[in-house]
């Protein structure tokens, strides 16, 4: 087999985490795979792989192998997509990563209309909190909140922007009254997101006026989807992207919370590995949902004012 086959079977083998199963998603017998890995193996004079009778894994070479080979595949199935025509027809699989939050509510609903003029793509989302490094866990690209890459390889296109706005149930309201003021928050129940840009302070505007407020949750997490639920029982005001809540609110389910003060807003960008070529699965689901938030005039609905709390609603002793 030649040096791009053993490449590509390698990578399969770290990928699926077995040689039987790499074999068969290759089209080869397990004897033919063994002999692939140890010839690769051979020729750079290193162990890649560690076997034994129930596991596999791969050793420090074969990790660093592994970031070098995908990207290599890559840009050679990029090369070719070019000069053969495929680009214009986007197929294989494309490995999405985003937040939970941001796959729930925006990515997996969009799938069916991408799959309809794409049919040949296979979609693998990879859920993450945290920011994952794109070229080691093999993302095509990344959907975040982050407002550079530390990383010159890694390429970003701005998808959006979003406030960053204070929630809570009418129930929860009803009991604890409105905040009528910032400094009114240290009477209350905060559901906080601990990976925030500085999650124990909240930094508010209003004009020319600033307050920076100490923000202690009564519940954190890692999580916004376990602090909206939190918040739609009444536990507390909630501190999130208008992009989580905008729906809630809308109907009614949570209302706006210091409605007139804003928190540091928030680009939503897309990211992606840097390549000469940019393969048309990339493309096209970039394209694909760009146009869509566009149609949906995303960024005016999350950055512009909410709606309302109804007339008469319980408020606390405001300054």
């Amino acid at each position: 087999m030649d040096r791009l086959g053993q490449l590509d079977l390698f990578v399969a083998v770290a990928e699926i985490g077995s040689i039987s199963g790499a074999a068969e998603a290759r089209g080869m017998s397990i004897a033919a795979a063994s002999r692939t890995l140890a010839a690769l193996e051979e020729r750079l004079g290193v162990l890649l792989v560690r076997r034994s009778t129930r596991t596999l894994s791969l050793t420090d070479e074969g990790g660093k192998l592994l970031v070098r080979a995908r990207s290599i595949l890559a840009d050679v199935a990029d090369s070719e997509a070019e000069l053969t025509g495929a680009a214009l027809a986007p197929s294989g699989l494309l490995r999405v990563s985003a937040s939970l939050s941001f796959a729930l509510l925006h990515i997996a609903p969009r799938l069916p209309a991408y799959h309809a003029l794409y049919p040949n793509v296979r979609v693998h989302v990879e859920v993450s909190n945290r920011y994952v490094d794109l070229i080691d866990a093999g993302i095509d690209v990344a959907i975040r909140t982050r407002e550079f890459e530390p990383d010159r390889a890694i390429t970003i296109r701005r998808l959006a922007e979003t406030r960053r706005i204070l929630t809570a149930a009418p129930a929860y309201l009803a009991k604890a009254g409105m905040p009528l003021h910032p400094l009114d928050l240290a009477q209350h129940a905060l559901l906080l997101y601990v990976y925030a840009n500085n999650p124990n302070e909240l930094g508010f505007t209003r004009g020319a006026e600033t307050v920076r407020v100490p923000a202690h949750g009564l519940l954190e997490s890692n999580d916004g989807q376990i602090l909206r639920a939190a918040a739609l029982n009444g536990h507390g005001v909630l501190v999130q992207p208008t992009y989580i809540v905008h729906d809630d609110v809308m109907a009614g389910r949570l209302v706006p919370v210091l409605d007139d003060w804003d928190l540091p807003r928030l680009r939503i960008n897309f990211a992606y590995p840097t390549r000469k070529h940019l393969s048309a699965k990339v493309r096209s689901f970039i394209a694909f949902v760009a146009a869509d938030f566009e149609a949906n005039a995303f960024t005016h609905r999350w950055t512009g004012a909410t709606q309302r709390p109804a007339a008469g609603a319980p408020s606390c002793m405001g300054r």
